[in-house]
């Protein structure tokens, strides 16, 4: 796309992640209110993976806020949009306390596109600059090839990662890895003090099948080193909530192993008190089950007002 516009002579600067497409760790697309000031217009094209908590995704609504910060000198913006790989199912809760920066109030798996999500942030930050959001079916790519084609980022790299980073993402705050740093990232869970047991309990969900595994990451956490953990497999035609599944996971491992810790910035980026007591050991599953369905239910109501597609947004049965 850059090249295009860069044959037309009307390219001034190309906003990119700061390391090359596939480099395995996290990623920002760097930028400054300096690049932004003067500019006519922005297009953003990056695919989103359906899970707020995504780093481009947030980059992108960092962007808009610097955008807004400039009134009437903001250059328009161009939302190039996709479809959203991990479909219009929605998990989990709207953020009911302070969340991470720049993440609109959104479920944990949301349900919308690309577009969508900065229809409804547009809104929520009372932003004025021209926004313009070129369909997802603008292009003959939407139906010729799957949203996860090309990988979003180096750790979501393939078709399952988007159904199982809306829980397996709250794993990069603790201590256990998601397998970054392998093929396999959010698909393997895994720390070196981990025990394989014949007489584990580890909690599964009709969803997906769970067995022990171990793996050595390139990088990350525990680069070089031997893991032991568990791999989840994703049932064909199956519902896989998981979000409530990591949830149960996280609070087995809190339980069973004293070396597992939680850092701070994993109950921002949870963003909800009765998620937050049921880790802490507070309240059962039953009574999080119930929050969740009606957060939810909540959720779905609210995103209806920024769709711009005919399928809408739906929870699990």
């Amino acid at each position: 796309m850059y090249e295009i516009f860069s044959e037309r002579g009307n390219l001034e600067t190309v906003m990119n992640p700061r390391d090359a497409e596939l480099t395995p760790g996290t990623n920002h697309i760097q930028f400054d209110i300096g690049e932004i000031s003067g500019l006519d217009a922005v297009v953003v094209e990056i695919q989103d993976v359906g899970v707020r908590y995504f780093n481009y995704t947030k980059d992108v609504m960092h962007l808009m806020e610097i955008m807004n910060l400039l009134g009437e000198d903001s250059p328009s913006l161009y939302i190039v949009d996709h479809l959203n790989p991990a479909g219009r199912v929605v998990e989990g809760t709207i953020p009911s306390v302070t969340s991470e920066m720049f993440v609109p109030k959104v479920a944990h798996r949301h349900g919308l596109t690309l577009g969508e999500l900065c229809n409804l942030y547009y809104a929520e930050i009372g932003a004025k600059f021209p926004l313009h959001i070129i369909s997802a079916m603008a292009n003959g790519a939407s139906t010729e090839f799957m949203p996860w084609t090309i990988a979003p980022a180096s750790d979501i790299p393939g078709f399952f990662t988007p159904y199982l980073y809306s829980g397996g993402g709250l794993w990069n705050n603790t201590n256990i890895t998601p397998a970054i740093g392998t093929a396999r990232p959010y698909e393997y869970i895994g720390a070196p003090f981990i025990k394989h047991s014949r007489l584990d309990s580890i909690p599964t969900d009709p969803g997906a099948h769970i067995r022990p595994c171990s793996f050595t990451p390139s990088t990350g956490r525990y680069a070089g080193q031997w893991c032991y953990g568990y791999q989840i497999l994703l049932v064909p035609g199956e519902n896989y909530h998981s979000l409530m599944h990591t949830l149960r996971l996280i609070r087995y491992f809190k339980e069973t192993y004293p070396a597992f810790e939680i850092d701070q910035d994993f109950y921002i980026k949870l963003a909800d008190p009765v998620l937050e007591e049921y880790i802490k050991g507070g309240i059962s599953f039953d009574i999080v089950r119930e929050h969740i369905k009606t957060e939810e239910q909540k959720w779905i109501r609210k995103a209806k007002k920024f769709t711009l597609y005919d399928n809408q947004p739906f929870r699990m049965k």
